[in-house]
């Protein structure tokens, strides 16, 4: 690991001045480039104190042992700089987006003699037509099929059109006139390539002048009593038509756009695009990348479009309907300055490019819709991964490893504190199995030994309280298995009972069963609640015990482990501000690679336990508020503001009840009622709370203004 310090360029060395530099590696390889307005602000930021510094950052700065420079004269040559560095170096440190799969384009291939109309996939040539990305072949070649009787042009491959010209007969699509046969001359060159051209020119979406032009000719046709000719002009149009309803409008100024969406957590992005050419949806593609750099959603929005543009010269309509830089992109954040961008696209163009989020309108909601489908391509990406039983043991594999255990981590359990200023302090205990998350094993847990804000203090009294409860039930199965009659023996179960229990080699999963229909022992214990058949709530312990925090949380997890006796489970933490993994005793963290899946799965686990625990501290925080008003009323103890709130719904229809009825809530006599309806007659309603950022009144079911939002243990707002 390198010292920054080390290649540090001397103060003044480096202008002040726009321009791209290159990080490399001790043995010359570039590893990260970027660009900037001013050079010497830039890369004086990578050399501070290394723990001011992103982790991704960090990692990129201890990696490298040189860094050099190029001056530029604009903004936009160091885009462009940039751009060729990042093809021609191919940095690790890069955000690099990488197509979740390969998306197929309709291509006329206008260089050859007699163009061909064919799936093409892979980089664009010059001289091609493109249309698409479609999201299936099939989908291109049902669009074909449609307009092959309109536009009988060459699809057959050289080989094909060769042979058919050598034996002076054409194909079957010759035949049967989805061709126009010019491989036997049945039509000149120049013929043909004009009917290349007018089939390029209706999928690029010049399609009002063509169906006119073709209905015109099938009236005349008519009024000529030409009726087949006529007939077949009808067919044509309606083959068009069908084809055309394949792209339904969602743009109603026949605009031609791209639009481009991100959806990203601090790991991924996942990036979706929408070609809209005649304010039709022409084609759709989305690329997933890994967050190697620090890099905010603006950033991912400006490496999308280099990546998109980047190879990209002439307009859209040039390119092929769908290709090319088109006169409008909208994205969800603008990059900081956008001008230089701007400037990169309308020079790729040639002409003006606007570059904007969309605000209101028809623009708007279908940029809501591409966010939609990069949320759910993002959700299926992470999918994906976590239900790959191979990608599933790599990762338990790698976390042995890491924490130097002697097997696999089967069940998994993490912990996590959530409150709010202090107050109504809860926590989270989420388990996964063989990499999966068990929901029917999740458990929370009230802090009542203490209130405040020490989660130190608050880690040690869950997992003294699971644990505990973890012997108890091992001291009961203990027991029972002592009071089994003759003959009955423990049954170990391969099958969860009822789906709730552990996966073979997860836990001691046994219980008894009747043999020859002999009653259940009278002493029922064990694992499994005889009355319900499903596992007691903490009768199997885990391999492996993961908090939500660094050392002070591990180390307190640990004491609580060691005063109750158990030293067979690993305890580790993880931080969430940098990802480490901490392990007891340790001064320094554990550091997993980037790509590693074991951690991975380690921030899936915290991040459910986070989730868990912020969801349960929020229905406690409404609880609480929805009893608020009742707080003030003599003699009126928690069990029975509560038997209220739940026999009429909200404190709202509390506040309009009369005394008779607040009556018939059982315990309430009608000297509390009185009380109650006093009280709530002379308190006056909260103003509401207003949203500052939106001038929204925000209000609960009573009219009650809401409580702050919850936040984490580290006082972040969630």
């Amino acid at each position: 690991m390198a010292d920054p310090s080390s290649y540090r360029p001397k103060p003044g060395q480096i202008p002040d001045s726009p321009g791209v530099y290159k990080f490399r590696d001790e043995h010359g390889r570039v590893i990260y480039v970027g660009k900037a307005k001013s050079l010497r602000a830039r890369l004086s930021s990578y050399f501070q104190d290394i723990t001011n510094l992103h982790q991704r950052t960090a990692t990129m700065v201890t990696t490298a042992a040189s860094v050099e420079w190029t001056v530029v004269s604009t903004e936009v040559e160091a885009l462009q700089l940039e751009y060729s560095w990042i093809k021609e170096f191919d940095p690790r440190f890069n955000v690099k987006y990488r197509d979740d799969k390969s998306y197929p384009s309709l291509a006329v291939t206008m260089n050859e003699e007699f163009p061909r109309v064919q799936v093409m996939r892979g980089p664009k040539r010059r001289g091609v037509r493109y249309f698409g990305p479609y999201a299936h072949a099939w989908a291109i070649r049902e669009t074909v099929d449609l307009l092959l009787r309109v536009f009988p042009v060459r699809t057959c491959s050289a080989g094909v059109f060769k042979r058919s010209a050598q034996i002076g007969r054409p194909c079957l699509l010759g035949y049967i006139g989805k061709c126009s046969a010019p491989c036997v001359g049945r039509i000149s060159a120049e013929d043909h390539r004009e009917l290349a051209e007018e089939f390029s020119d209706f999928m690029a979406g010049h399609t009002g002048t063509y169906l006119r032009r073709l209905e015109q000719r099938m009236k005349d046709a008519a009024a000529a009593m030409e009726y087949e000719q006529a007939a077949r002009l009808r067919d044509d149009l309606e083959a068009l038509r069908r084809a055309m309803e394949k792209n339904a409008v969602v743009l109603a100024d026949a605009t031609d756009a791209d639009l481009i969406a991100v959806a990203e957590d601090e790991l991924e992005a996942a990036v979706q695009i929408f070609h809209v050419r005649g304010g039709r949806v022409r084609g759709q593609r989305g690329w997933v990348t890994d967050k190697v750099e620090a890099v905010d959603t603006a950033g991912l929005v400006e490496h999308a479009l280099q990546q998109l543009y980047g190879d990209e010269s002439g307009d859209a309509e040039q390119s092929g309907g769908s290709g090319g830089v088109p006169k409008e992109v909208l994205v969800p954040a603008l990059p900081e300055p956008a001008e230089p961008l701007v400037q990169w696209l309308s020079d790729r163009r040639g002409s003006q490019v606007s570059l904007r989020v969309p605000q209101r309108g028809d623009k708007k909601d279908l940029m809501a819709t591409v966010q939609r489908n990069a949320l759910q391509a993002l959700a299926l990406h992470k999918t994906k991964r976590a239900s790959d039983l191979t990608t599933r043991s790599r990762a338990l594999e790698e976390i042995a490893a890491a924490l130097d255990l002697d097997t696999a981590p089967l069940r998994i359990e993490c912990y996590d504190i959530s409150h709010l200023q202090g107050d109504d302090v809860v926590a989270s205990m989420v388990v996964f199995e063989d990499g999966l998350a068990r929901k029917s094993e999740y458990r929370r847990f009230q802090i009542k030994s203490f209130a405040g804000q020490d989660d130190v203090r608050s880690m040690h009294e869950v997992i003294s309280r699971r644990f505990r409860r973890y012997l108890q039930e091992k001291q009961r199965t203990s027991e029972w298995e002592e009071e089994l009659p003759d003959g009955a023996e423990p049954v170990a179960a391969t099958e969860p009972v009822d789906g709730a229990g552990p996966p073979n080699g997860a836990g001691p999963l046994n219980r008894a069963e009747p043999l020859d229909g002999a009653e259940e022992p009278a002493a029922a214990g064990g694992p499994i609640d005889p009355d319900t058949g499903r596992p007691r709530k903490f009768a199997y312990p885990p391999q492996l015990v993961v908090v939500d925090g660094g050392q002070p949380q591990v180390a307190a997890a640990c004491k609580a482990l060691e005063e109750l006796g158990i030293d067979d489970v690993a305890v580790c933490g993880l931080a969430k501000r940098l990802e480490e993994v901490w392990l007891p005793g340790e001064d320094d963290p554990v550091i997993l690679p980037r790509t590693s899946e074991g951690l991975y799965l380690l921030q899936r686990v915290r991040d459910e336990a986070h989730r868990f625990a912020i969801a349960y501290q929020r229905s406690k925080r409404s609880k609480s508020m929805k009893a608020g008003a009742l707080d003030t009323v003599p003699g009126l103890g928690e069990t029975r503001r509560q038997a209220l709130l739940k026999h009429f719904g909200s404190l709202k229809r509390l506040r309009a009840a009369t005394v008779e009825e607040i009556c018939q809530v059982p315990g309430i006599g009608r000297h509390t009622a009185e009380t109650v309806a006093a009280a709530l007659a002379s308190a006056a309603p909260a103003a509401p709370a207003v949203n500052t950022a939106t001038g929204e009144i925000i209000e609960d079911s009573d009219g009650a203004p809401p409580a702050a939002v919850p936040s984490d243990h580290r006082g972040k707002s969630t």
